[in-house]
C-alpha cells in the first residue's frame, strides 16, 4: 500500500507528540492496570489471616445485616453488601451516615470505618489505574488522555500500513540497540493494536460518561438528567419510603429468588455477588441482587426484588438488557477482562505490560533519534526527557513494589497497635514515587536508570517473601493449598523482580559498549 511521503511525516509527528504529551499517565495506567486485573485477589493477599479462615455463610452474613440496621438506623435508607463467595470470602456491608461519609462494616468490626477492610492496597492501585491517584479530576484527565491514546493508535497504525507484514516480524537484536528497541516497540503495537483500541475506547467510555451524559442533557434529557440518571445506570425502581413498617426478607430468600429468576430467564448460572436494600423495614423496601453469569461478555446482572416479598420488579441480564446496561456492562468487562477464566487474567495482565512498554520504550524511541552523533554534550530537551522517563515510569514501578511490601508490614503492626494500614500504604507510594523522581532529577540519565532499576528489582523480590514472612503463605504453599490468587500474585512478583533486573543489566552493557555521544553513556 502506497501513502504519501508528506501524509507519512504528518501521522509520525502527531504519533510522535501526541504519545510524548499522553505517554506518562498511559505508562501508569497500564501498569497499574495490570495489576488491577487481580483486583479481588489482591483483598486476600493483603489480609494476614483470610486465607486460613473459612468462608462465610449467608447465616453470617445476616446477622452482619440484622446488626447494622439495629445499630445505624440511617443504613436503613440505603446499604450495600457483598454476598460471601469466591471473589469475597467474608461479608463487608457499607453505608452512607448522616453526614453523607461512607462507612464499611464486618462481624469483626459492627461500628464500622472509613475505610473498606484489606482493601487499601487494591484501591491504591486501582486509583492510579483510573486516575493516577487524583481525585475526582484525575478521572477526567484519564478520560481525555484515552482520547489521546486513540489517536495515537491510529496515527500508528497509518504509519505503519506501507511496511504492516515486515514491522509485525521484523525483530533485529545486535549491536544497533536503536533499532532493536524501535522493532520491538513496533512489533508489540501491530500484534497488541485490536486490544489497544478496545482499552482506548472503553478507558474514554467508563471515565466521561458522566461528562457525554451532561453535554447530551440538552438534546436528550431536556435538563431531566437528574432524574434520568437512575433509571440509566440501576435495574431496581426508586422508590420513596411509605413510613409503614413491615418486616424485611432475609438474605436466603433474595439469593434463592435471583437465581430462580435468573434461570427462567435463560441464565445457565447465575452467583450473586453483593446487593442494594434501600428503605429497609418499610413496605416500599426495595432490593437489588447484582450476580454473574458466567459466559457472557458483560457477565455481571442484576434483579430487582420486592425486598419484603421477594416479587420480581425489574432485571438487567446478559442477552435482555436496555442499551445503557449492556453498554456499561460489556465495556467494564472488556476493559478489566471480567468475561472469562485465570487464563483470561494472565492475558490482561500481559496486556497490561506490553502497553507500559509502549509507551516507555517511545520516550526512550524519541531520545535516541534525536541524538547529536557527533558532540559529546546532549542537548538539554534529551536528557530531561530521559530523566523524567525514569523518573515516573521507573519510579512508579518502585513506589508500587514498596507499596506491597509496606501492606504486609503495615498489616502485622496494626495487629499489634492502633495504625491506619490505607494512609501508610499510600504514603509509601506517593512519596517514594516523588524521590525516585527527584533523584532521577538529580543523577545522570544512566545512573539514575541503573540505580532505580536495581531498586525496583530488589523491591519486587522483597513482594513474595514479605508476604511468606507475615502470613506463612510462601509462594510453594499457595500453590500445593490450591490458592492461584496468592500464587498468581507472588510468581507475578518474581518475574518482574528479575524483569528490572534484567533491563538493568541491558542499561549497564549500554553505558559500558554503546555509542559515546548519548544519554545513556557512562563515558
Amino acid at each position: 500500500m502506497k501513502i504519501k511521503s508528506a501524509t507519512l511525516r504528518t501521522f509520525t509527528t502527531l504519533h510522535t507528540w501526541v504519545g510524548l504529551v499522553a505517554g506518562f499517565a498511559l505508562f501508569v495506567a497500564f501498569y497499574a492496570g495490570a495489576i488491577t486485573v487481580f483486583h479481588h485477589e489482591l483483598q486476600v493477599w493483603q489480609s494476614p489471616h483470610a486465607a486460613d479462615r473459612p468462608q462465610q455463610t449467608l447465616d453470617d452474613a445476616q446477622r452482619l445485616l440484622d446488626a447494622t440496621l439495629q445499630r445505624h438506623p440511617e443504613a436503613r435508607k440505603h446499604v450495600g453488601m457483598l454476598f460471601p463467595g469466591k471473589e469475597s470470602p467474608h461479608s463487608v456491608i457499607y453505608w452512607q451516615d448522616a453526614k453523607g461519609i461512607w462507612l464499611f462494616a464486618t462481624l469483626d468490626d459492627l461500628q464500622g470505618s472509613e475505610k473498606p477492610p484489606q482493601a487499601a492496597l487494591s484501591e491504591l492501585v486501582n486509583a492510579l489505574h483510573y486516575s493516577l491517584g487524583i481525585p475526582v479530576a484525575g478521572t477526567y484527565l484519564m478520560g481525555i488522555v484515552s482520547l489521546l491514546y486513540g489517536v495515537a493508535l491510529l496515527s500508528g497504525l497509518v504509519i505503519h500500513l506501507p511496511r504492516l507484514v515486515q514491522d509485525l516480524f521484523a525483530l533485529r537484536p545486535g549491536r544497533n540497540l536503536k533499532r532493536f528497541w524501535q522493532d520491538a516497540h513496533n512489533v508489540i503495537g501491530v500484534l497488541s493494536l485490536p486490544m489497544h483500541l478496545m482499552f482506548a475506547v472503553t478507558g474514554a467510555l467508563l471515565c466521561l460518561a458522566f461528562v457525554a451524559m451532561i453535554a447530551l442533557d440538552p438534546l436528550i434529557y431536556r435538563g431531566g438528567l437528574t432524574a434520568a440518571v437512575p433509571a440509566a445506570m440501576d435495574t431496581a425502581p426508586v422508590l420513596s419510603a411509605a413510613n409503614a413498617p413491615e418486616p424485611t426478607g432475609k438474605l436466603t430468600m433474595w439469593h434463592a429468588r435471583s437465581v430462580e429468576i435468573a434461570l427462567a430467564q435463560g441464565q445457565r448460572a447465575f452467583e450473586p455477588a453483593y446487593l442494594k436494600l434501600t428503605n429497609a423495614g418499610d413496605r416500599n423496601a426495595v432490593v437489588e441482587v447484582t450476580g454473574e453469569s458466567p459466559g457472557a461478555l458483560g457477565p455481571l446482572g442484576a434483579v430487582a426484588l420486592d425486598a419484603n416479598t421477594g416479587a420480581l420488579l425489574a432485571t438487567q441480564l446478559p442477552g435482555t438488557r436496555d442499551a445503557n446496561h449492556a453498554t456499561l456492562a460489556s465495556a467494564y468487562a472488556l476493559h478489566f477482562g471480567e468475561y472469562g477464566n485465570g487464563w483470561v487474567k494472565a492475558l490482561y495482565f500481559l496486556m497490561g505490560l506490553g502497553g507500559a512498554f509502549l509507551f516507555y520504550s517511545g520516550n526512550l524511541l524519541w531520545v535516541e533519534s534525536r541524538r547529536k552523533r557527533r558532540q559529546a554534550q546532549q542537548g538539554r530537551a534529551q536528557v530531561n526527557m530521559a530523566r523524567a522517563t525514569i523518573g515516573v515510569c521507573i519510579g512508579l514501578c518502585v513506589a508500587v513494589s514498596a507499596a506491597f511490601v509496606a501492606a504486609q508490614g503495615l498489616e502485622w503492626l496494626a495487629q499489634r497497635r492502633s495504625l491506619d494500614v490505607a494512609a501508610g500504604i499510600g504514603w509509601v507510594c506517593f512519596v517514594g514515587w516523588g524521590l525516585c523522581a527527584l533523584w532521577a532529577a538529580l543523577r545522570p540519565p544512566v545512573r539514575g536508570a541503573q540505580e532505580l532499576l536495581w531498586l525496583a528489582s530488589l523491591l519486587t523480590l522483597m513482594v513474595p517473601m514479605a508476604h511468606g514472612l507475615a502470613t506463612g503463605w510462601w509462594l510453594w504453599r499457595s500453590a500445593t493449598a490450591g490458592q492461584w490468587g496468592l500464587f498468581s500474585i507472588d510468581a507475578g512478583a518474581l518475574a518482574l523482580a528479575f524483569g528490572f533486573a534484567a533491563l538493568a543489566r541491558a542499561t549497564s552493557q549500554r553505558a559500558r559498549l554503546g555509542e559515546p555521544n548519548s544519554v545513556w553513556s557512562a563515558a
